[in-house]
């Protein structure tokens, strides 16, 4: 029962409890016309229809790749080369300025060793290594956008002999925003991904310029089209996991119901499992533990219950529908296997042999007719919850979340097992008694043959 209430409340509270939500069926996905230039996922409070994207810059990271530097003496510098080696003979500072307007002031000396400022470049918030092969610093910002940028500010003789000197040909890139165009209205990200009215887009390249302006500044862009709808596949999935879950669920418990008795194997004995091999054991075991729930009248209720509410009709806008209005049907009596009746199977499920060839009128109907759709499932699976939530609400009998006596089941256990503690002692107690009695007998008996060999002797001398 422990095993088979654990698949009841997965059911209950997984995908049936899923089904009664509107939300649920409420999938959206959304298609970009050019999908090398954004990807987009639609939450379900995106908007139906089309929109107009153009994107007009991308976010990049402030990046300063340094000029090639060397010793004094013309030899290779490496991390351990102090500073005094490359010509720096007194202190400086280095103002390390951030988009954010975070300042961090770096103080060098002559003993300053290269790791050492690439660890403080660090400290002030900035990516930062020395390239020994190529005799470079490369120094860039920890997150993109104008936020993330960075300024060093010093110096420039000094920042020349350690090749962050701009003017001396060290190329710094500045740290962007992305910026593109919704319908018409700008909006700006740190990185690439923008989270706008129900849209999560990531923009992964530019649109193209159509016309610019004397000056050379765009005018026009390409645009891309987002196209917004239903996500037809995602809700029929989700129908089809709830039937899939409901079907393992129902053939369980008519296997459990309809399994074959077990008469003949009672409970083996410590003798009885010496005398067989493991094999045996288990075999014999399995047999006993199947039959457990076999004609159970609270299995043949609780699956009743599933079954004829699974069949009922709803009505929606004045017509009344079922699953077969959909194209969810059970196989004829005479077709389906065994413990198979009262599973349920999609008209043109890809992954069903028994109707794949049948019309997809699910799939049809979801794209078709979405709000009906979504009100018969929401009305069946809140039906079918609220009838599973009344079997697992707690008795004197049952539990919270349990569909069965558990209760009373322990009170019984219990009462087996305090009968068979008093069995026990009263077993000992006679035990006890009738010890006592068969060593006062055998006392007895031999006192008896004491006296008798004893008189025996009497006699025997007499004669």
């Amino acid at each position: 029962w422990k095993d088979l209430n654990s698949k009841i409340y997965k059911f209950y509270t997984g995908s049936l409890s899923n089904m009664k939500l509107t939300s649920a069926f409420n999938k959206k996905k959304t298609v970009a016309s050019d999908a090398n230039k954004a990807t987009v996922l639609a939450a379900s409070n995106a908007v139906t229809g089309t929109q107009s994207l153009v994107i007009k810059e991308l976010a990049s990271s402030g990046y300063l790749t340094g000029a090639e530097i060397a010793k004094k003496d013309g030899g290779k510098v490496t991390a351990g080369t102090k500073f005094s080696e490359l010509g720096i003979k007194n202190e400086h500072s280095i103002e390390v300025r951030l988009g954010n307007g975070k300042s961090t002031t770096i103080n060098i000396n002559p003993d300053t060793t290269v790791s050492e400022f690439v660890s403080s470049l660090k400290g002030a918030g900035l990516n930062a290594s020395f390239d020994e092969k190529n005799q470079r610093f490369f120094v860039s910002s920890k997150e993109s956008g104008e936020a993330g940028d960075f300024e060093l500010s010093c110096n420039k003789a000094l920042l020349s002999k350690l090749g962050l000197n701009e003017d001396d040909g060290a190329k710094k890139l500045d740290g962007k925003d992305a910026v593109i165009e919704l319908n018409g209205a700008e909006f700006k990200s740190s990185n690439n991904t923008f989270s706008i009215n129900g849209l999560t887009i990531e923009v992964k390249e530019k649109s193209e310029v159509l016309a610019t302006d004397a000056d050379g500044n765009p005018t026009q862009y390409a645009a891309t089209t987002l196209s917004t709808s239903m996500d037809v596949d995602a809700v029929y999935d989700m129908v089809k996991d709830f039937l899939k879950e409901y079907n393992e669920l129902i053939k369980e418990m008519d296997k459990l119901y309809g399994a074959d008795s077990s008469r003949g194997y009672d409970p083996l004995t410590s003798e009885e499992k010496e005398a067989m091999t493991e094999e045996e054991i288990e075999k014999w075991e399995s047999k006993i533990k199947d039959s457990l729930l076999r004609r159970d009248t609270t299995v043949s209720s609780i699956t009743n219950m599933l079954k004829n509410t699974m069949a009922g009709t709803y009505e929606i806008d004045g017509k009344n529908y079922s699953l077969s209005s959909f194209g969810i049907n059970t196989l004829s009596y005479f077709i389906a296997g065994e413990n198979e009746k009262g599973v349920y199977h999609i008209d043109g499920d890809a992954d069903d042999d028994s109707t794949s060839g049948n019309n997809d009128k699910l799939k049809a109907m979801i794209a078709t007719d979405p709000d009906t759709v979504t009100a018969f499932f929401k009305k069946l699976g809140t039906d079918l919850y609220n009838k599973v939530n009344k079997q697992m609400q707690s008795t004197t009998l049952s539990s919270a979340f349990t569909v069965y006596n558990d209760k009373q089941m322990d009170t019984e256990l219990n009462e087996i097992k305090k009968k068979i503690t008093d069995w026990e002692e009263y077993v000992a107690e006679q035990e006890d008694y009738w010890y006592k009695k068969f060593s006062a007998m055998e006392k007895a008996l031999a006192e008896l043959q004491s006296s008798t060999s004893a008189i025996s002797g009497l006699l025997g001398t007499g004669q």
